[in-house]
């Protein structure tokens, strides 16, 4: 038994160490010797040694390993291999990988992502969102626009064209701004903190439309004509790509345009004959040109040899012959632009199509490219401003509002949430700054992309619907003071488009990442979709072998960092506030990569069904990238020792729920036994990583509750006014009133426990205060000032019944 644990470690240490198959069986070699010299056991020592010779020549002699072992794993995979569409094949290949892929390997090289530059922004676009932007936000006034005009203002209207908002990624030769992604989404950030209805106004051309298509992939006459017009804002565009029978499914869009000859300006020319109808399309009633996305047919074969040629996306002017627009849909009363459209018999010439008849059939794979950037920009950005504006307001209401003689940020109950919000927006913040940081520095991962949008549209509902439960009757009541209700309102819009959530987090997120970040499933399905060849079966042996070395090096790398907590783990970043979090991720990377190997190797292709499993293997995959980004942005700011209890909160929060995701997967894998061992190797002993304790959570919680550098760095970004008759401003002008009369109230308090003052309301003893001398009349009228400004900032809306009769019927 000894020579056998003997065994088992020197094979483990092998496996940690990567150490080649070929010094393995030297070391093997050398074991067996070793052991034969010291045992008396001549007979088993022979069948020892004729077993290990058989294995040894047959694992180290790749002609014969390839014969007897790679061909036939090399038959049932590829058997067992699931069938890929043209459209699933592009999704895989659209952007590249980055962190994702680190997370994915089980050993994260951090350099990777410590070389990525912290966010920064040029004097021009710090100077956009100091004037123009804040001046739009000055303009907006959220109730106007949701309840009375159901749309923006057309001042708002001819200020976001004037000022070029819709070109934010255009560049300077089209006449755009040409922001970074990094200025794009502090613009949409700070938009959103004021109102939805602006923002998706303002965010839509500038992610998944015409315009980005036309950068990308348009002919130099489409660039040369639409860009300056959407720039200038001569042009609305709208993209349309859901319809009633295809959403999430886009690729199943019944949506047909037929190759043909028709009549154009007079003359005939080659053109599309188009009939669709699509639904959701965000800008569609108010567009002057669609994108529109289709599948084309060429069965005259005018353009080619194929009749059936693929999605293709064409750009289509509003006013042409036969299309239908203006009708409006109603997401959640929110005022935004958003509607279905139809085009019956449309005809329209070839050179409509974007990229011309060279990119016909490619409009999935443009799509996909494109959104690979644009899915982690825009709806990330509008999350972490309505999460900033609600951390923000809702901490200073809980300081402001009093129940039982305290503020409400006193009581435990209501400092878990508050806590909650500070964290998880701590959280959002760091994810959409690294995320547009890795951007501009080039990168484009499609995975990550899909992670931020899922995880921040999610968490900005968690610290939405905290604050509403803090708030409470505040909260509720809609009217011009209720800053929180619309963003309540409109939550599940988010949570909806650009991918719902539920296929984001069940399919693509670990389905996508599955393949595309793991360091041997895309290659090794390139090989199992080739014809059996020589080449091929040595590709696939040379794969197979590295790809079962990964495995066994993980196995044993999560053991020994699970028995030692990777203690022992050097050349990690970080200092002794962060080192412990760097370790556990190190550790938490090891058995995701382990676990999902395991997954894939006894589920196969049925894993892709069962959403479940993956669901969680996205949970994991996503908290690993959330506090990844969480020390990044910590180590970007120069780590302020103020910030440390967010920085806590964030990572405690985030490592408990990969723990609890991994531990949850493997109760639900197949093969129990094994599972169970796989359980006992991952998390050998040691108490679980725990969420943030209650000391922690009041540390948190009371940054909220303060004026402090911290809340304004958490914060920093959304609009803030001092206006004490604006929805927020009065909050602020309160928060601020009512902190610099805290020691004033502290000095009556005590002249009351003294019994110098009668008991009862501060503000019935201020003048016999006064006359006491306890206070002087400046402290009396900060008093005096705190107590009207709170006032105003509780006080909620209501309407008389003519009021409300009249609003009805403006509405119809």
């Amino acid at each position: 038994m000894l020579w056998l644990l003997a065994l088992i470690i020197l094979l483990g240490v092998l496996a940690y160490y990567r150490t080649s198959l070929l010094r393995s069986t030297i070391v093997a070699t050398l074991f067996l010797s070793v052991y034969t010299l010291l045992s008396n056991l001549p007979l088993l020592n022979a069948l020892l040694w004729l077993g290990f010779l058989f294995l040894a020549i047959l694992f180290n002699v790749r002609r014969l390993r390839r014969q007897f072992i790679s061909s036939r794993i090399f038959k049932l995979m590829q058997a067992a291999l699931p069938t890929m569409s043209q459209t699933e094949r592009e999704a895989l290949e659209a952007g590249n990988t980055w962190w994702d892929a680190e997370l994915f390997s089980g050993s994260p090289n951090w350099k990777v992502l410590r070389n990525v530059p912290a966010i920064s922004l040029t004097e021009e676009e710090q100077a956009f969102l100091d004037g123009p932007v804040e001046t739009l936000c000055a303009m907006l006034d959220d109730w106007d626009i949701t309840h009375n005009r159901q749309d923006l203002p057309e001042t708002v209207w001819d200020y976001i064209k004037k000022h070029k908002f819709c070109g934010m990624i255009i560049p300077k030769q089209y006449g755009g701004l040409d922001f970074s992604h990094t200025a794009h989404s502090a613009c949409v950030m700070k938009i959103a903190s004021r109102s939805t209805t602006a923002a998706v106004t303002v965010m839509v051309p500038n992610s998944l439309g015409p315009a980005k298509l036309l950068l990308e992939y348009g002919t130099e006459q489409q660039k040369d004509y639409y860009l300056p017009r959407l720039a200038a804002g001569e042009e609305i565009p709208a993209f349309a790509l859901t319809g009633p029978h295809a959403g999430s499914d886009a690729s199943a869009m019944p949506d047909t345009g037929i190759v043909c000859r028709g009549q154009f300006e007079g003359r005939e020319v080659l053109g599309i004959r188009l009939n669709w109808e699509k639904r959701y399309i965000t800008l569609g009633p108010v567009a002057t040109v669609l994108g529109m996305s289709f599948k084309l047919y060429d069965p005259d074969r005018l353009i080619g040899d194929q009749e059936s040629r693929g999605i293709t996306v064409a750009l289509i002017p509003t006013n042409t012959p036969g299309v239908s627009i203006g009708k409006r849909h109603f997401p959640l009363d929110s005022a935004f632009q958003n509607g279905p459209n139809w085009g019956k018999d449309v005809f329209i010439p070839m050179d409509w199509v974007i990229g011309g008849v060279e990119q016909v059939g490619n409009g999935w794979k443009m799509l996909m490219q494109c959104l690979a950037t644009g899915r982690a920009i825009s709806l990330p950005a509008l999350s972490v401003g309505a999460a900033k504006v609600t951390c923000r307001n809702t901490g200073a209401y809980a300081r402001i509002r009093k129940q039982f003689n305290l503020p409400l940020g006193e009581f435990e109950g209501v400092q878990e949430p508050l806590a909650r919000m500070a964290g998880e927006t701590y959280i959002l913040d760091a994810a959409r700054q690294v995320t547009t940081a890795a951007l501009d520095y080039g990168k484009k991962p499609s995975v990550i992309s899909a992670i931020v949008k899922y995880e921040l549209t999610e968490r900005m509902r968690r610290v939405i619907n905290d604050g509403m439960d803090i708030q409470a009757g505040s909260g509720i009541c809609m009217g011009p003071r209720n800053y929180l209700g619309r963003l309540y309102q409109v939550i599940p819009i988010s949570i909806t488009v650009e991918g719902a959530n539920i296929l984001t987090r069940t399919m693509m997120i670990f389905g996508q990442g599955a393949i595309r970040c793991h360091p041997f499933i895309q290659k090794e399905m390139a090989a199992l979709q080739q014809e059996p060849s020589t080449q091929a079966l040595r590709q696939f042996d040379e794969i197979l072998f590295q790809h079962i070395g990964f495995f066994l090096h993980n196995l044993a790398a999560s053991l020994w960092l699970g028995l030692t907590g990777a203690g022992f783990l050097r050349r990690l970043p970080g200092d002794r506030t962060t080192k412990r979090y760097y370790r556990r991720i190190a550790r938490l990377s090891v058995d995701f990569a382990l676990i999902a190997d395991f997954a894939l190797l006894t589920l196969g292709g049925s894993l892709k069904r069962r959403e479940r499993i993956s669901g969680l293997f996205a949970d994991a995959l996503s908290n690993l990238y959330l506090c990844s980004c969480v020390l990044k942005h910590f180590h970007d700011q120069d780590c302020p020792a103020d910030d440390a209890p967010l920085l806590h909160w964030a990572c405690q929060q985030t490592l408990h729920r990969t723990q609890q995701s991994l531990l949850a997967i493997l109760w639900k894998l197949p093969l129990r036994p094994v599972a169970l061992l796989l359980r006992l190797l991952t998390f050998p002993i040691g108490k679980p990583y725990a969420p943030p304790n209650d000391r922690l959570i009041h540390k948190t919680a009371s940054l909220l509750l303060a004026d402090t550098p911290t809340r304004d760095r958490l914060t920093h970004g959304i609009y803030i006014n001092n206006k004490p008759d604006d929805a927020t401003g009065r909050i602020e002008v309160a928060f601020k009133a009512v902190l610099a009369a805290a020691p004033v109230e502290a000095k009556l308090r005590a002249a009351q426990q003294r019994k110098q003052l009668p008991k009862g309301a501060q503000t019935d003893i201020i003048a016999e205060a006064v006359t006491l001398g306890i206070i002087t009349p400046h402290e009396a009228d900060l008093i005096a000032a705190a107590e009207q400004a709170r006032i105003a900032a509780i006080s909620v809306d209501d309407f008389s019944p003519e009021e409300l009769t009249r609003h009805r019927a403006e509405q119809s």
